[in-house]
């Protein structure tokens, strides 16, 4: 259940959850609800776990506020971290990916502006992951939300920043 006209509070055990294949989602606000402004969803990531290839969005902007735990990002050529109450703001455009920098859980919240990307999210859950899905199904997911994503990215992602990929779920 995400956030409706009707309720007013989104409890912590509120929201659809499933896993993306490497970090799981919580599904909080979705575009139906916010006039297609925005979506607004949970990131539960485990230790050293990487969120995606590298990848580029050409439709949103991502802003992901870190809740608890570090979260580690490469944005263009720029590798950062944050930690809770820190906003990192992913823009349309820009090659990027992140994952939890630490060896204890991390939360992050991820606004996505326009809404819309939250339904991706759904797909590659019902496709079992980014991990699980077939390549053909997955390029076509992509190609409909006009997402670039280089999965011969991985292999330096997780020797530069000691990272897993997949991972387990949270």
């Amino acid at each position: 259940m995400a956030v409706t006209a009707e309720s007013r509070v989104l409890s912590p055990a509120d929201g659809h959850a499933g896993f993306l294949g490497s970090i799981g989602v919580r599904f909080m606000v979705d575009g139906a609800t916010s006039a297609e402004c925005f979506s607004l969803v949970e990131h539960p990531m485990s230790a050293r776990a990487l969120a995606a290839p590298l990848h580029r969005h050409t439709r949103e902007d991502e802003y992901s506020y870190v809740i608890e735990g570090r979260m580690g990002a490469l944005l263009g050529d720029d590798a950062l971290e944050a930690g809770p109450g820190d906003l990192v703001f992913k823009p349309r455009g820009e090659w990027h990916t992140f994952w939890n920098a630490g060896d204890e859980p991390c939360r992050v919240l991820e606004i996505i502006a326009p809404a819309g990307f939250e339904r991706f999210f759904a797909e590659l859950v019902a496709l079992g992951g980014v991990a699980e899905a077939d390549p053909e199904i997955l390029g076509d997911l992509l190609g409909r939300y006009e997402l670039e994503m280089d999965p011969s990215s991985v292999p330096m992602l997780i020797e530069r920043f000691g990272v897993r990929f997949p991972a387990e779920p949270l």
